[in-house]
């Protein structure tokens, strides 16, 4: 999700909640190749993520089949397309869910990206490519930094990435089931459906009936299927791959400073491969407490600080609000945290409320509904 799942973020989901994959946000092919260093920042991660998979979209096919060695180079565990985000920044140049307008350079894209995947696999190298010398020097340097700072294995084996496909129901009317059957065409490993067209954007509800539909005719092939949107717990989830036939679903928004939603997953896979329907008890999970919250949202500061500095402090603020938006009394300590410019000033207000118990007690009616208002709104999750 753009602008919200950075590698600190993910780091997080990694470490306290353990999801079976993450991705990363999605990063622009052709910035990749050419444009700033800054986009670089984009696929920062640490070994807390594994198995992480790099986003990445576009709309022209050679792009991508330059970014497949990218993403290999970096040692990513899979590369996944994004054909559904519905932003205009993205979809007016015909990348993201525009892609469903187009099949055919859909699937001239996904063909790129498997082949630059075979070819880095059988040894071509971003030299062979044509890549400029500093831009190669500082997608190794970022392996070495990772190996140093967080210890993650130094080799990184030239095999075969996953490609896989995220995508909508439709542009501005549902097609999903001739849809899927174009992507099929590829054998990605695996298709993620939105439960939504790009013309709904993030409204109304997602539709689960049309993802069951689309799940019917991939679930006869070898590839995988999952289901996203407006899944708030694990006992949505285990309810939606339950009854739609999906063999996973993606968790987006309800992950939002709530690491821990993830803890239960060994459990809802267990129940369902035995055939049980889990109930809510079955998956619930002791919320942490407020104490353990601050704790946490400390934490990420630090590792925010660690992996991208403070230049670009601001960026922690709304994570640092919705770890505080799940429970009352913590308005005073929120209000604080979503102004903060450097770890210091997380440090000071979290250490004070800490030490200060009255205070963080006091009564904030409606802190649950302010997690969510305009101040922490994305011009784009995709």
């Amino acid at each position: 999700m753009d602008g919200v799942t950075d590698a600190p973020c993910r780091t997080m989901h990694g470490l306290y909640g353990r999801p079976d994959v993450v991705l990363t946000e999605f990063t622009n092919v052709e910035g990749l190749w050419r444009g700033s260093d800054r986009i670089f920042r984009d696929f920062l991660y640490t070994p807390a993520e594994r198995p992480v998979v790099a986003q990445i979209f576009g709309y022209r096919p050679e792009y991508f089949y330059k970014a497949a060695h990218v993403v290999c180079e970096l040692g990513f565990d899979g590369l996944d397309i994004n054909m559904g985000c519905p932003a205009k920044t993205v979809a007016n140049k015909g990348g993201g869910a525009a892609l469903i307008r187009v099949p055919e350079t859909a699937k001239e894209i996904i063909s790129a990206a498997q082949q630059g995947v075979r070819d880095w696999a059988n040894g071509q190298k971003l030299e062979d490519l044509g890549m400029d010398l500093e831009r190669i020097k500082r997608i190794r340097q970022m392996n070495e930094e990772r190996l140093g700072v967080w210890g993650d294995d130094p080799q990184i084996e030239r095999c075969l990435l996953p490609v896989s496909v995220k995508t909508r129901l439709g542009y501005d009317s549902i097609v999903i089931t001739d849809w899927v059957q174009e992507l099929l065409e590829l054998e990605p490993a695996v298709i993620s459906i939105h439960g939504r067209t790009l013309a709904q954007h993030y409204k109304g509800e997602a539709n689960w009936d049309a993802i069951a539909a689309a799940a019917e005719i991939v679930r006869k092939t070898d590839t995988l299927i999952f289901g996203n949107g407006d899944i708030s717990s694990l006992y949505e989830a285990a309810q939606r791959i339950r009854t739609t036939g999906v063999h996973g679903v993606l968790i987006g928004r309800a992950s939002f400073g709530n690491p821990w939603i993830f803890r239960k997953r060994d459990r809802l896979k267990k129940l369902l491969n035995a055939g049980i329907n889990p109930t809510v008890e079955d998956l619930a999970d002791e919320m942490p407490s407020r104490e353990e919250r601050l704790l946490m949202a400390l934490e990420h500061a630090y590792i925010h600080a660690k992996l991208k500095g403070e230049d670009h402090y601001v960026e922690m603020r709304k994570h640092m609000g919705w770890y505080l938006g799940h429970f009352h009394g913590a308005k005073q300590v929120r209000n604080a945290l979503v102004r903060i410019n450097s770890l210091a000033d997380v440090e000071r207000i979290i250490h004070s409320a800490l030490d200060n118990s009255e205070a963080f007690e006091e009564a904030a009616e409606g802190a649950m509904d302010e997690a969510r208002d305009s101040e922490f709104d994305l011009n784009c999750v995709c």
